[in-house]
């Protein structure tokens, strides 16, 4: 399936979701997920928004339960839209970027910090669509993106620069 195939503006997303990337000292902290969707796979920390909870808020919360840490000066950088037709959920995500945090990333039930240069990121553990869309995100540009997926599969995507937000 196509990425023109789908109505987005018709589309409707089953989870509201967010990514978290700490920058600090020309270095990306992601983690290795330990359970959930993507366990195994490298990626930014974050989840599910809770009922009411805004994007911004949901990433900070689940940055701190994934790593222990406190981000800081987390500024968005765009969404993603992600349409699967088999039992993959349809995902709405926010993209976010701390440039420091408090405290000391540690291990957790879900997740296993791993510090990166970016341009030791490695994609190949990580979902397909991220080295279409993160090196631009990691270089201060904010994004909009749309994916199909079979399965853990990249079907066809496309990516856009956006307008930056303050207020998601």
């Amino acid at each position: 399936m196509k990425v023109t195939d789908i109505s987005w503006e018709n589309w409707q997303a089953d989870v509201i979701a967010t990514l978290l990337f700490v920058q600090h000292q020309g270095k990306v902290l992601l983690i290795r997920k330990k359970r959930g969707l993507g366990a195994g796979k490298i990626n930014g920390p974050g989840g599910k928004t809770e009922p009411g909870e805004a994007p911004r808020d949901c990433a900070i919360r689940e940055t701190q339960e994934e790593l222990q840490i406190d981000p800081l000066n987390v500024v968005y950088r765009g969404e993603l839209f992600f349409h699967a037709e088999d039992e993959m959920p349809k995902i709405h995500g926010y993209i976010y970027v701390a440039s420091d945090y408090n405290g000391t990333p540690t291990e957790t039930d879900e997740a296993i910090p791993l510090w990166f240069a970016p341009q030791d990121i490695p994609y190949h553990e990580m979902w397909e669509d991220d080295q279409y869309w993160l090196p631009q995100v990691l270089a201060g540009k904010t994004m909009k993106g749309w994916f199909t997926f079979e399965g853990e599969a990249l079907l066809d995507y496309r990516i856009e620069e956006a307008a930056e937000k303050s207020d998601v």
